[in-house]
């Protein structure tokens, strides 16, 4: 074990150096919060990779593994619908941008529901943000120890510090060039990974993608949970949608539809270690027990995919909480690359804090996806004029309903469906059928005159 870690450590050590390395120095406050390098804005090629691996975190990739050794085949699908966000963003932000003018979500929201309106929607993706940091680290921490031990603590201050460090170099323009990087990294390693173990099961790739039952209490309740709320859940990530707005609108669109699609695909296979640790008949974390079953080599490759997605979604989140923080909110002023960085160093010790208090891995998507499906009208229905209420009332009305799912405040009755996620299921229907219903009622009623 002693001689894995030592492994481990260079990967983490040496990685992080390697990217602090490349990382591109940032010469213009275009170039830290905007992602351009010496003011020329990110290609497709660039910008679709960059999408792709900033979604593929290793809490994500890591819960594709486990819902895939849950339900087969079924759990990864479901999981990777959550992609379907891309295309639903691409195609909001290209007529945000196109038919609207607009040049950015804060510019949409403050030009129609006004400077409170960007306060509370600032509030939701900051929690976003503070997410991302301790439930992607958390991942890297198992893989050096037990949870609460030394080694466990020790690798998660060690890996988000050195992450922070390059990504206080060039802020957005850094970020996006050390994704392609990583996902170079990425496909390599997860091809080795698919190489290895698909050979040693009976009937190969057939009896992957045949295997799970296609049934709301086998994995479907979560799949519908997933194509209902990627018309929400895009628009409270700022590291997703920072980036619909920094190249033309027409690679932006593209970029948004190949990366729902790669992401996906990504998401589906890596639910097959998951797969076959169901096979196997391991239980725990699928990535950790696949990794200790077939030795030293795949632990490592295991254990290094994990710090490429977590490092690639931890400098997004860094660079997208300085633009937040001192280009949209200007909470410092008038914005600068030395405030970017301040603000990237403040949510780093902050989003750090969590791990000390045992969090849930899983609960960081699912609660904070459930208590924004109140934006889903206001981005889906963005062309209707609605009062300023209806965004209060969307808002608010979603925030309670993911209340109630966390506090499971809600009658039986309200359940329909059965077997796992069949709770978050119901109210994710509930909830969005309400949030739609109180944002275009005042809308009607100032139509028709009745207000």
């Amino acid at each position: 074990m002693d001689q894995i870690q030592t492994y481990q450590w260079i990967l983490v050590i040496g990685s992080s150096l390697l990217l602090l390395i490349i990382a591109p120095w940032a010469r213009s406050k275009k170039d830290f919060f905007q992602g351009s390098r010496k003011d020329i804005n990110p290609n497709i090629y660039l910008l679709t990779s960059s999408l792709v691996i900033s979604w593929l975190f290793a809490k994500s990739i890591t819960n594709a593994a486990n819902l895939g050794m849950s339900f087969g085949l079924v759990g990864g699908v479901a999981y990777a619908a959550y992609y379907l966000s891309f295309i639903v963003a691409g195609i909001v932000i290209y007529q945000l941008r196109k038919q609207g003018g607009f040049k950015s979500i804060h510019h949409f929201l403050e030009h129609r529901y006004g400077k409170m309106a960007i306060m509370l929607f600032s509030l939701l993706i900051a929690f976003r943000l503070f997410n991302e940091i301790w439930s992607n680290t958390i991942v890297i921490g198992t893989y050096f120890g037990e949870q609460g031990s030394g080694s466990y603590y020790l690798s998660i201050l060690v890996f988000t510090s050195l992450t922070l460090l390059y990504s206080l170099k060039g802020g957005m323009s850094s970020s996006i060039l050390t994704d392609v990087i990583q996902m170079i990294f990425f496909g390599f390693l997860m091809s080795s990974i698919l190489i290895l173990i698909l050979p040693q099961t009976e009937g190969g790739v057939s009896s992957y993608v045949t295997s799970g039952q296609w049934s709301l209490s086998t994995g479907v309740n979560l799949l519908l949970v997933a194509i209902l709320q990627s018309i929400s859940y895009p628009f409270h990530d700022p590291v997703m949608t920072d980036r619909g707005f920094i190249s033309d609108t027409k690679s932006t669109l593209r970029a948004f539809i190949m990366a729902g699609v790669i992401g996906g695909v990504c998401i589906v296979l890596f639910s097959f270690i998951g797969i076959f640790a169901a096979f196997e008949g391991l239980e725990g974390q699928a990535p950790v027990q696949v990794a200790k079953l077939l030795g030293t080599g795949m632990m490592l490759l295991i254990n290094f995919i994990m710090i490429t997605s977590a490092a690639s979604t931890l400098d997004s989140t860094f660079a997208s909480f300085s633009k937040l923080a001192n280009l949209d909110l200007k909470i410092a002023g008038i914005p600068s690359i030395s405030k970017g960085r301040w603000a990237m160093v403040i949510l780093t010790i902050i989003g750090t804090i969590p791990i000390f208090l045992n969090p849930e891995i899983l609960s960081a998507t699912t609660v904070s996806g459930t208590m924004v499906i109140g934006l889903a009208p206001i981005f889906i229905c963005w062309k209707l004029r609605a009062p300023k209420i209806s965004y209060y009332l969307s808002v608010f009305v979603g925030l309670i309903w993911g209340i109630a799912l966390v506090t499971k405040s809600y009658p039986d009755s309200l359940l329909i469906s059965s077997g796992k996620y069949a709770d978050l299921l119901s109210i994710n229907v509930w909830g969005s059928i309400s949030c739609f219903f109180v944002f275009l009622l005042p809308y009607y009623l100032r139509k028709w005159n009745l207000i």
